[in-house]
């Protein structure tokens, strides 16, 4: 990826200085040719005004003179000036191998201005080999050309001049190139770091190191995927150790009411010739343990669901869900001797998953009548504080210490021996299991506290509002 990166980067710079500077390198060559001509052609309008005065003596000195001039226009410029007479002979040149009375008409551009035409351009000059720029413009005094003034530069002396700004734009260019590769590297550098980290992080993980993060670190883009990994890296190893230790559990919890089923139906098998009574006995107590052994997988089954499950959330009426309940556990706490109360606020409403509230308030219930004497109470209160709502429900029973408080949400925690107050069956140790998941599931926080009497507990359920 580095590579790719620096290449498309170097690439975009480089096709950026091409369309940039070989234009560039064009429009400066037009720039020199067009500065050339237009200082030829001040020079040359500056030498007809003053070869004109000199033309018109019509004396033998005329050359002479012409000459001089053309010494002087050479100390200050570098082109080659030559000065012809109406005839278009040669009267002085800047130029020491050109001969005065060297006829010149036969130049295209001495005719033009001996006809009267000013001239300007680019040619071949035969005689020196090399293309030329060149001014040609005609003395005149009057209606009448008296000669022709016309200066050349050569061609060559652009081209270096050309040349020497356009190796500096190069220079500038490879300068420009070099940093751009520095840039592209450093910046591929911070972008790839990160990603690396990243494919070397999932390789870890993939080959079974769950404990594998990534520090999140880098561009936003980076740092939002390396964060999204270790959520995704944390759930998963979350979800392994809580399979670890469900199959753990499980297998624990089971193995203790199939070898009482083994043993049981042994003693049936053994007894039932000799001893017919005893062996119904046995087989009474077979069909005990095989009942608690199915709640005990339903239970199991139950939170192998609600782990990791993500219920849907729904506007939810409190009060109407508390009130629904009571109605339905009030048979139950009867029988037991039990009131069962309700005591709640006007319209509380909150952000839950109903079928769970149900399931955990119906699990505090059904525990609460389980260990509550005959002839107490339990209270089911329902209040706002804050933003959430708070459901309580308070039973007079024997209570947990802090430390069983701690643990009751345990899989397979009991505080005691004793039997489920719906089914009769014994106990699994997974409602408060199995309500903790739900309650993590679908907005809700579940607490064990001692009421404010000190006698019994207090098991919460607080939902928040929004």
């Amino acid at each position: 990826m580095k590579l790719r990166f620096l290449f498309v980067v170097v690439g975009v710079v480089i096709l950026v200085l091409i369309a940039h500077d070989v234009p560039l390198a064009s429009h400066l060559s037009r720039i020199e040719r067009d500065q050339i001509i237009i200082t030829l052609e001040r020079d040359a309008y500056s030498l007809s005004g003053q070869a004109s005065q000199i033309l018109l003596t019509k004396d033998s000195a005329i050359a002479i003179t012409a000459t001089k001039l053309l010494n002087e226009f050479a100390e200050f410029s570098d082109s080659t000036a030559i000065i012809v007479d109406e005839n278009g002979y040669l009267l002085a040149s800047t130029s020491a191998t050109d001969m005065a009375g060297e006829d010149y008409k036969a130049r295209p551009e001495i005719a033009a201005a001996l006809a009267g035409s000013f001239r300007s351009g680019e040619r071949l000059s035969n005689t020196l080999g090399e293309q030329l720029i060149f001014v040609a413009i005609p003395i005149v005094f009057g209606e009448n050309v008296l000669g022709v003034v016309r200066l050349t530069y050569p061609k060559s002396t652009i081209d270096a001049r050309v040349n020497n700004q356009i190796r500096g734009i190069l220079v500038s260019a490879a300068v420009a190139v070099a940093m751009a590769i520095i840039a592209a590297f450093l910046l591929s550098s911070v972008v790839s770091r990160p990603l690396t980290h990243l494919r070397s992080a999932t390789d870890r993980f993939a080959h079974g190191d769950v404990s594998a993060i990534v520090d999140e670190h880098g561009p936003i883009e980076t740092r939002e995927l390396a964060k999204s990994f270790n959520a995704m890296a944390i759930r998963v190893k979350n979800m392994l150790e809580r399979q670890r230790s469900f199959s753990g559990d499980a297998a624990h919890q089971m193995r203790t009411p199939l070898t009482a089923l083994r043993l049981r139906l042994e003693q049936a098998g053994d007894s039932v010739e000799g001893s017919p009574n005893i062996a119904n006995e046995h087989i009474e107590a077979a069909l005990n343990e095989t009942d608690r052994l199915t709640n005990l997988t339903e239970q199991l089954l139950r939170l192998a669901r609600t782990e990791g499950a993500v219920l849907e959330l729904e506007n939810v009426d409190v009060n109407s869900v508390l009130n629904e309940l009571c109605d339905e556990w009030s048979f139950l706490a009867a029988e037991n001797e039990i009131e069962l109360v309700v005591e709640t606020t006007d319209q509380l409403n909150c952000l839950t998953n109903e079928l769970a509230l149900r399931e955990i308030v119906s699990n505090y219930i059904d525990n609460a009548i389980e260990h509550s004497p005959p002839s107490a109470k339990i209270i089911v209160i329902a209040q706002r504080m804050s933003n959430q709502v708070v459901v309580t429900i308070r039973d007079q029973g024997p209570g947990l210490t802090a430390d069983q408080r701690a643990r009751a949400f345990d899989r397979f925690w009991r505080g005691s021996t004793h039997r489920d107050s719906a089914t009769g069956v014994q106990g699994s140790g997974l409602g408060l299991a199995i309500a903790a998941q739900l309650a993590l599931s679908s907005n809700m926080n579940l607490e064990l506290a001692p009421p404010p009497s000190g006698v019994g507990l207090d098991a919460i359920v607080k939902i928040k509002i929004s």
